[in-house]
């Protein structure tokens, strides 16, 4: 991760680990080590930790992109190593579409250029490891941008959002999909149940460890409200910045348009 044009005073502020406060320029080695760890089994968990949800959500996710078949389609997927977005991109636009599939994390990259080659999908496929502050693709490249799970873990998302705005072409659409506040009494204590309690002993009984569940467990209870997070999409040059709560408000669906 690369802090270049940042201040030494910038790198040495304190932002959210988890429940844990670090120093800004630290964060990103943490985060990393996070996903080494749980890369092999990180799409298991997902069906776990979500109970299969995660499945429904991300197919709604994906039907806002815009993309089908017949139309030519560039998209960028960010944060999203093992396939699992881009896959369903991919198969929905056919032949035209391309995914760049980027993320910081090669072991995360590895299993998803791994599954895309047993999906016979390598071809509408590139991985790429770089970071979501500092993308490596021109202005004005990609139809739609998604990043599924994964703005959280970012430590400047205002930057992830400006660069996110950068890339998008004229007409272009922001998607993101991130675990949020629920918004029912009854769902929200045993959301917090399952959550605290279960999470990280199924991630110790499947994946060997359950202290990196611990801390994404953790990241999603810090992350800012949707009006919050609806107004950082806003602020950094997205119109028509909205989100849509899924489940009771387990998980919101945020967009914006590059207009």
């Amino acid at each position: 991760m690369s802090f270049s044009g940042s201040s030494s005073q910038e790198r040495d502020r304190d932002i959210d680990f988890g429940f844990t406060r670090v120093p800004l320029g630290e964060k990103q080695n943490l985060v990393d080590d996070v996903f080494h760890k749980v890369a092999a089994k990180y799409d298991v968990m997902n069906d776990l930790m979500s109970a299969g949800l995660h499945r429904a959500w991300k197919d709604v996710f994906v039907s806002m992109t815009g993309v089908r078949k017949g139309r030519e389609f560039r998209h960028l997927d960010v944060a999203g190593g093992t396939g699992d977005v881009a896959f369903r991109i991919a198969e929905t636009g056919g032949a035209l579409t391309h995914v760049d599939v980027l993320d910081i994390n090669a072991d995360m990259l590895a299993v998803g250029a791994e599954r895309a080659e047993m999906r016979g999908l390598s071809g509408q496929l590139s991985f790429v490891e770089a970071n979501a502050e500092e993308l490596p693709f021109p202005d004005n490249t990609f139809d739609a941008y998604t990043i599924a799970f994964g703005i959280r873990n970012v430590p400047r998302r205002d930057k992830a959002l400006a660069e996110a705005f950068r890339v998008l072409k004229r007409g272009g659409r922001f998607l993101c999909l991130e675990f949020s506040q629920v918004d029912l009494p009854l769902l929200d204590e045993i959301y917090k149940a399952w959550s605290f309690s279960a999470i990280p002993a199924i991630g110790k009984a499947v994946a060997g460890d359950g202290e990196p569940y611990r801390y994404l467990v953790e990241s999603i209870a810090e992350f800012p409200a949707p009006e919050t997070f609806r107004k950082m999409v806003a602020a950094a040059g997205f119109r028509r910045a909205a989100f849509t709560r899924l489940t009771g408000g387990v998980v919101a669906i945020h967009s914006g348009w590059k207009l």
